[in-house]
């Protein structure tokens, strides 16, 4: 099994808390987690139709059976449950009591903050990241090959063509979570919604536009997207708030969590393709994204990365917080450094004055390079450090 970062991070809360849940998306690799973490616990899946028809017609006895030290799997399959767990955490005072997991943020976040609020901590599992795989001698030669290949662990723990598992992890996820959402009726429309969603990674979002491509309308355009970012396949990157006196894009800009998902949805037909695809950029993109939140969610910490574009065209691709300064980070998928990477830092760095510091280009070559208006890090120099210094 490879290490995962989150681990220290849940042993220590289940030492705090009651309960501890562990979101994520479907295979992030939830289960494997808990179980390595907590070896003498128990297992109970909701997802086996007689284990939650326990759960949902005799709560009381559910809990008594399993009163305390348990793994509980998709949770949210039971909603009513939430309400007696924590009767029953409450009565028995003490931490550690069960660990709760599940793929569906709708429902299991939903169910806490009505019934558990206070008695739960909550952490979110997103897959492998650059420097679990590094520690784990895992990590793919090239970064066309990372890009293509994504980060699920069962295809590194298999060795699986990566194309043939997205294929079969999207239509698990249209069937198993899309299905049970009652507003979606069209599976087909809602995949063509995801392609065309995956078209517009990395761009600024524009739902009416995006409804249009589609065939539906704003609304539902709304609601799907919400779905998805529930099931953790796409993030919405905010704007930043600080203006310093200029007009601002006040839309969010759209990313895939896995740079691997996106790129079997763009169609994408092997690494070496990547090279020249028309979407490199955005899929290179994605990638320093999700590591950038891989690397807070790693640590139990919220998101606290935006980008910030003005109503004239300039540009910061992801302004990372830390404290009261900003972290300017550019993102370009070249190999080579050209001057233009830092026309926007270079501004950037004027108009926030004393704010900004540590501007740094984040490129796909191989060498890293301190230059005046800024550091140029390699993808591997960056997955090595910044993540998990922010």
């Amino acid at each position: 099994m490879i290490k995962r970062n989150l681990s220290q991070k849940l042993k220590l809360l289940a030492e705090q808390y009651p309960v501890v849940t562990v979101t994520g998306p479907r295979q992030s690799g939830k289960t494997t987690l808990v179980k390595s973490i907590f070896p003498d616990w128990g297992y109970v899946s909701l997802e086996e139709p007689d284990i939650r028809e326990f759960a949902s017609i005799d709560p009381r006895g559910f809990i008594a059976a399993y009163p305390r030290h348990y793994i509980l799997d998709e949770v949210q399959r039971a909603p009513d449950l939430f309400s007696y767990i924590q009767t029953h955490v409450d009565d028995l005072g003490e931490q550690g009591i069960y660990v709760l997991t599940g793929s569906s943020n709708f429902g299991l976040l939903a169910g806490i903050s009505q019934s558990l609020a206070g008695r739960v901590a909550i952490l979110e599992l997103l897959p492998f990241s650059f420097s679990e795989l590094e520690q784990a001698g895992r990590m793919p030669g090239s970064i066309e090959e990372l890009m293509f290949t994504g980060a699920y662990p069962r295809i590194y723990d298999m060795n699986l063509e990566p194309s043939r598992w997205y294929s079969n992890y999207v239509a698990t996820y249209l069937e198993r979570d899309v299905r049970q959402i009652k507003n979606v009726t069209d599976l087909s429309a809602f995949q063509h919604f995801l392609k065309m969603c995956a078209a517009r990674s990395g761009q600024i979002l524009n739902l009416s536009a995006l409804g249009n491509d589609c065939g539906i309308t704003h609304n539902t355009a709304k609601a799907w997207l919400s779905i998805l970012q529930a099931g953790y396949i796409v993030y919405l990157l905010r704007p930043h708030f600080k203006n310093f006196n200029k007009r601002l894009i006040k839309s969010p800009k759209l990313y895939f969590y896995d740079s691997g998902l996106l790129s079997y949805l763009l169609g994408v037909p092997s690494p070496v393709s990547l090279n020249t695809h028309s979407h490199r950029g955005y899929i290179f993109e994605t990638w320093v994204i999700s590591e950038l939140l891989k690397g807070r969610m790693n640590r139990g910490l919220k998101e606290n990365i935006y980008f910030w574009r003005d109503n004239v065209g300039h540009e910061i691709d992801c302004i990372v917080e830390k404290g009261d300064r900003l972290l300017p980070l550019e993102i370009k998928s070249g190999k080579t450094v050209s001057s233009d990477f830092f026309k926007g830092l270079t501004f950037y760095v004027e108009l926030s004055k004393d704010q900004a510091v540590q501007p740094t280009v984040v490129y796909a070559g191989e060498t890293d390079q301190p230059r005046k208006n800024g550091n140029v890090l390699t993808w591997r120099s960056f997955g090595n450090s910044i993540p998990g210094d922010i």
